[in-house]
């Protein structure tokens, strides 16, 4: 897998702090769309669980 392209003008100390930012936007996003797949998950569980009965 390659890496992300970086702009040009940046010093390797901005590009690591960069970098840094980056992979925490990330891992946000992956918090906050796991919790939304899972929160679909439940609702869909307790839609079907009213039904069963």
């Amino acid at each position: 897998m390659t890496d992300a392209p970086t702009p040009p003008d940046m010093a390797q100390p901005d590009l690591d702090e960069y970098r840094a930012r980056q992979r925490g936007r990330n891992r946000a996003l992956g918090v906050v769309l796991a919790f939304f797949a899972v929160l679909f998950f439940v609702i869909t569980l307790v839609k079907i669980g009213g039904n069963v009965g």
